[in-house]
């Protein structure tokens, strides 16, 4: 038999919601620090944070993450808009992105865009204002196909990732500029004549600072520039490339734009003869955790992916905080030089 006012629930007893009282009653503390426990204010000392989540582990309590965005005006939560998820820079990106935020007791919600058009990132930042995000955070590494400049709507918390928009936006990105031209300036110290370049995609931002790097390199160094070889990204441009490459016998020094192409230079060289780094020098570009692992391992740049994403989950998070909008300029992420096996003295003229 069920009670009247029941639910169906054996006893006839309907279940009531555990309450944020009830954990501060068990937890022996008032509601404002079970609250302050619950939002991740750090001005709670640890024994009695422990102390709150353990009543809350056994209450069953879950805070109501929709009423507290109703109170506060915030939904903890950042959004990230992109492009492609498959490349190396993004994914890494998007992972350091995620990391940073849920530390600072954020998610983030992830839209792709499958063409790079204005009208896609203008209904993707729609989508994302239905969806109640606090900042989005835009990955823009491949200039629109319809205009040569984003333009983002105004009044929205945003940072920009590897993108030139420095003018008008806060941007977040790695020095390409400076890691191209340590790559070149190590090749040349090594005695090398000139550098041969393997260039990303032409609607990369990234692959363009890079190139504009290597050729100003070879400039100032007096040095002859030779024709660059394109590539997309991939281990098979770079194994196209590399072919070609391997019937020049003047080319001694290569740097790839990317460690994907490099893989694939390394490979068309080997089965052409051609040693590394014998005969030839291979420099690539991000150190992806395999480069070490290549036959020989790769000298590469490196790009520190956990800064790009701490740095703009900050600068998202200042945004929100303060109630200000995006504060043009940009902020560049070291590169750095790792020196392997794949790069070694000039061989004898």
């Amino acid at each position: 038999m069920v009670e009247r006012g029941g639910s169906g629930v054996p006893g006839g007893r309907r279940k009531q919601r555990v309450s944020m009282a009830d954990v501060a009653k068990l937890a022996g503390v008032s509601s404002q620090t079970v609250s302050r426990v619950s939002n991740g204010h750090p001005g709670v000392i640890g024994s009695t944070r422990e102390q709150v989540l353990a009543a809350m582990r056994e209450l069953g309590y879950r805070p109501n993450s929709a009423a507290r965005a109703l109170r506060y005006g915030q939904f903890n939560t950042i959004g990230v808009i992109l492009f492609s998820l498959s490349s190396t820079g993004n994914s890494r990106t998007v992972e350091a992105i995620a990391t940073q935020a849920a530390a600072e007791g954020y998610a983030i919600t992830l839209i792709p865009i499958d063409v790079p058009t204005q009208d896609n990132v203008l209904g993707a930042f729609t989508r994302m204002g239905e969806l109640a995000v606090d900042a989005v955070i835009v990955i823009m590494e491949i200039h629109l196909l319809d205009t040569g400049t984003v333009q983002l709507p105004p009044g929205v918390h945003v940072v920009v990732v590897d993108s030139d928009a420095g003018d008008r936006y806060g941007v977040v990105d790695t020095d390409q500029a400076d890691g191209a031209r340590k790559a070149v300036r190590h090749l040349l110290d090594l005695g090398h004549r000139t550098v041969w370049h393997l260039t990303g995609p032409e609607t990369s931002f990234a692959a363009q600072r890079r190139t504009q790097a290597w050729r100003a390199a070879l400039e100032e160094a007096g040095r002859p520039v030779p024709p660059p070889m394109h590539g997309d990204w991939s281990a098979e441009s770079g194994y196209a490339a590399g072919l070609a490459l391997a019937q020049h016998p003047e080319c001694t020094a290569v740097f790839a734009s990317n460690d994907q192409m490099a893989l694939g230079l390394l490979r068309a060289f080997h089965e052409r003869g051609r040693s590394v780094p014998g005969d030839i020098s291979v420099v690539g570009f991000d150190d992806i955790p395999d480069a070490a692992f290549f036959v020989p391992p790769l000298t590469t740049v490196h790009q520190d992916f956990a800064e790009v994403g701490r740095r703009c989950v900050r600068k998202a998070l200042e945004q929100i905080r303060t109630g200000g909008g995006s504060r043009p300029g940009t902020d560049l992420v070291p590169a750095t030089l790792v020196v392997r096996r794949s790069t070694g003295t000039a061989p004898p003229r």
